[in-house]
């Protein structure tokens, strides 16, 4: 008779909450399906919210999903797992579609000898150039790895993602992009660090917000991991477009790190108060490089190349300007963005590249620069591609991200990452276990390396900066035709000075020492 009771009970209460959210919903002005469907309305909103989890996992096939499939989730997840990331059966990629890029295997494929570094570090895979180099900068830079991490701040990143890449990073002899949000506690965990500068200068910045050299020079002193300045003009997803940090994200910390006061929200201006024009870009950056000893270059998304033909003048007849050039596509990600930014602004990594890089060859000036690649280029084939085009190095962000748990559900914006990677959420956070994820994005890099070092040689070479714009063909046309990059691009990269794997072992200024 009691549990009868109470079970009568219990159902009272659910039609009062019932009848309570009816009345609620028939009275709200704000929301037309729950006025007119009071209560069986919410599931609407509800299968919404839920909608990138569903299409994910059950809805979209395997080829389908945007801004990365499943099977190139799955490669990732794999590789960084240390599990088998082969696929069975064959392609189930439409290879005769537009602009699928096919790889030129040689008949005979490069022979790595026993006594070849390969054997003894199958991994090992340096760039091919020297940062700062050419201009005789006091700290030249050889980055130990071709793959490495893209600039994410502390603040769009969590700590604990952050310190994981860093652990990571250090694992494989990559280094780790600040992104503009400053140098953190967690970047200082053992790899080499490139440190971004913003417009906001978090962490180089007076209490006015203005570019401080002396903070730098310091910065650079008391933290010989930092290897690289990088000025960022320019993000793919955002290009001319400031950004704003709400005051309610800034904690103590953050505010220490970037220099900035606590509960005010906090300006990313869309230009520089640093410099002005192109000729004071050229001497800003010579000016860091100068007073910090360390190689400095800059980082862009590509559109009208007025300006970049002005920057090249300059360049080649004064000598001086940026030692690299961080070329950043257009479908690049970002935390937050509008989407007529993200979707129309800027050019995507293939034609912006392409354009870029023959501004300064037409000069005789791309010996000289290292072009660093960005753009959903995570994936050996595709790195394989723009290397032929002319990169020496890859930079990746979201494909870290996966590496240590990101799911995509693209709720970065929210600050409700459901995998504590890109929200300040501490509970959310609590599920990232440093040790474990720093393993698998080392695990990731070492897999990449692999497979590009394994087509490397499929196409016959020793190093990837050895392919040219004849060892990949493109589909293209309605006829499904296929020519090479250096027909369809209408340029031919410029060769790139190498002697051997082992040579590039013993130079004096290779990274992750």
């Amino acid at each position: 008779m009691i549990d009868f009771i109470l079970n009568l009970a219990w159902y009272w209460w659910l039609l009062i909450v019932v009848l309570i959210v009816a009345l609620y919903d028939i009275f709200n002005k704000k929301h037309i399906i729950l006025r007119n469907f009071p209560v069986v309305g919410h599931f609407r909103y509800w299968l919404e919210s839920v909608g990138p989890e569903l299409r994910q996992y059950i809805v979209a096939n395997n080829r389908e999903e945007l801004p990365f499939n499943r099977i190139e989730r799955g490669w990732i997840y794999a590789s960084a797992k240390n599990e088998n990331n082969y696929e069975g059966f064959g392609t189930d990629r439409d290879i005769y579609a537009h602009q699928y890029i096919f790889i030129n295997n040689a008949m005979m494929p490069y022979k790595v000898e026993k006594e070849h570094i390969s054997h003894n570090e199958p991994t090992f895979l340096p760039c091919a150039k020297v940062i700062g180099a050419a201009k005789g900068r006091k700290r030249p830079f050889r980055p130990a790895s071709v793959i490495n991490i893209s600039a994410m701040s502390y603040g769009s990143l969590s700590a604990k993602a952050v310190d994981a890449m860093n652990n990571g990073a250090k694992q494989v002899h990559a280094y780790h992009n600040t992104g503009e949000g400053g140098l953190s506690p967690y970047h200082k965990r053992g790899a080499d660090v490139v440190f971004h500068i913003g417009t906001g200068y978090f962490g180089v910045r007076d209490k006015e917000g203005n570019f401080s050299m002396e903070m730098l020079k310091k910065l650079v002193k008391d933290h010989p991991q930092v290897r690289a300045i990088e000025l960022k003009l320019s993000q793919g997803a955002k290009p001319g477009k400031g950004g704003v940090l709400p005051g309610s994200k800034i904690t103590k910390e953050i505010s220490e790190i970037r220099n900035v006061p606590m509960g005010e929200d906090v300006l990313s201006p869309p230009t520089h108060s640093a410099f002005e024009g192109i000729q004071g870009l050229v001497d800003f950056v010579e000016q860091i490089a100068q007073e910090t000893g360390l190689p400095t270059g800059i980082k862009a998304a590509i559109g009208k190349l007025e300006q970049w033909e002005e920057l090249a003048d300059i360049m080649k007849t004064t000598g001086k300007g940026p030692d690299f050039i961080t070329v950043d596509g257009g479908e690049g990600g970002t935390g937050a963005a509008p989407p007529s930014f993200a979707d129309h602004v800027s050019l995507p990594w293939v034609y912006g590249f392409k354009d870029l890089y023959q501004v300064f060859q037409k000069r005789n000036m791309t010996e000289d620069i290292v072009f660093i690649a960005s753009g959903k280029l995570g994936f050996p084939a595709k790195a394989a591609m723009a290397f032929s085009m002319g990169a020496d190095v890859i930079n990746v962000a979201r494909e870290a991200m996966i590496s240590i748990g990101c799911i995509q559900a693209q709720a970065c914006h929210n600050n409700t990452c459901p995998t504590g990677i890109a929200t300040q959420n501490k509970w959310l956070q609590r599920g990232i276990v440093v040790p474990e994820k720093a393993g698998r994005l080392a695990s990731y890099f070492k897999k990449f390396n692999k497979e590009l070092l394994e087509i490397t040689h499929a196409a016959g070479y020793e190093h990837p900066c050895q392919f040219d714009m004849r060892d990949v063909d493109v589909s293209i046309g309605d006829t499904n035709m296929t020519q090479t990059l250096e027909y369809t691009y209408k340029y031919q990269k410029t060769p790139v000075p190498f002697e051997s794997m082992q040579s590039l072992k013993n130079c004096p200024h290779l990274g992750g020492k």
